[in-house]
């Protein structure tokens, strides 16, 4: 990993944690944490685990169009992404995945990054519906209400491109076949063609409108789900958070997430969910602590499971900096296959195309 992105993360981090904890109370901030109720972080860690599958069901169905895997398959590469994103920085776990998804199951890591993509797509509109329910109970300020607007409008055209691309997909795989054999270099034209048809293929989950719309409504569960694990750590503390501020953090803090930052997202997760419970009418002290553990709580068990299917999965450290050290440039050294992007007639096809047979990229 290159070190101008751990420093990047760390510098950012530390900016947000001292924003967090400028001016805090130590003795009080730790009289809250010696007196929380524990014993409500088991059914939290339970929720969570939910959620988690609910994520690997999502993943399975827009995996459908390349290959089936069962849930039960995707659910421990689902673990081991969480504990990849929270050792490593710039969210190396979702390239482990993707590497352990290709040496499993010999899909694409260009596919299976593309639905990962979609993922982080439909996590973002969630999000932006739950601050847009939970705004009237909890209102943000105005310079956060607008960067809940702009992300509206980015998210809403990124959806609009990728929805462009799947309903012309042989379109875009000519055209872009025209612009490599005209700016490529001839050496890198198969491999960049067969990685580009790759990622087309992973986007092929948003071909039927029905689909769409239960990839979104898991989407929505999915957060709703997590967000009852901030209920549950809640009442660790004796607190009394109305469900709609809750919501309102889960969705602040998660979309503060995509933010450059150390491994486990610290100081970028703290801050905005200290922020909007400070506005909720909680004190400093009593906020931290509670963030605080709210945040390993969301941290230490997915990252143990992850670490666990490691090493049942076989995995050694040096696969983790493998998978760590893969960018754009070396996804196109990896050898190439043929790969086929499906026609509108293949749209009611149950069969895996070429491209899901591919183990190539």
């Amino acid at each position: 990993m290159r070190n101008w992105k751990f420093w990047l993360g760390l510098i950012i981090s530390l900016f947000f944690l001292t924003i967090a904890l400028y001016g805090l109370n130590l003795h009080e901030f730790l009289h809250h944490l010696a007196n929380a109720q524990y014993g409500w972080l088991i059914p939290a860690v339970c929720v969570y685990g939910v959620a988690t599958w609910i994520r690997s069901w999502r993943w399975q169905l827009m995996l459908q169009p390349i290959r089936p895997v069962s849930i039960q398959r995707l659910f421990p590469l689902v673990t081991i992404g969480y504990m990849g994103n929270n050792i490593y920085p710039a969210r190396a776990g979702e390239l482990l995945r993707s590497y352990v998804l290709r040496r499993k199951e010999g899909i694409a890591m260009s596919a299976s990054l593309a639905t990962v993509i979609l993922e982080r797509l439909f996590d973002g509109l969630a999000l932006l519906l739950f601050i847009g329910i939970a705004l009237p109970s909890a209102p943000l300020p105005p310079e956060l209400t607008g960067l809940a607007l702009f992300l509206s409008m980015a998210f809403g055209v990124v959806l609009l491109v990728i929805l462009a691309i799947v309903a012309q997909p042989k379109t875009l795989s000519s055209f872009s076949g025209w612009m490599i054999n005209r700016f490529v270099p001839e050496r890198w034209r198969s491999p960049a063609q067969c990685m580009l048809n790759n990622v087309i293929t992973g986007l092929m989950a948003l071909r039927k409108p029905s689909t769409i719309a239960l990839i979104f409504g898991l989407s929505c569960l999915i957060w709703l789900v997590e967000t009852c694990t901030y209920w549950f750590v809640m009442h660790a503390f004796a607190l009394n958070i109305p469900f709609p501020v809750l919501m309102l953090m889960a969705a602040v803090v998660n979309l503060f997430t995509t933010i450059p930052s150390t491994p486990g997202h610290i100081g970028v997760f703290d801050a905005p969910g200290i922020f909007i419970l400070t506005r909720a009418g909680l004190g400093q002290a009593i906020a931290s602590s509670y963030v605080i553990v709210l945040h390993a709580t969301l941290w230490l068990p997915i990252t143990l499971l992850g670490a666990y299917y490691m090493l049942r999965e076989s995995l050694s450290w040096q696969d983790i900096e493998r998978a760590a050290a893969i960018d754009i440039d070396a996804l196109e050294t990896e050898p190439a296959a043929t790969t086929s992007i499906p026609s509108r007639q293949d749209e009611g096809e149950t069969e895996p195309t070429d491209a899901a047979r591919s183990t190539a990229l």
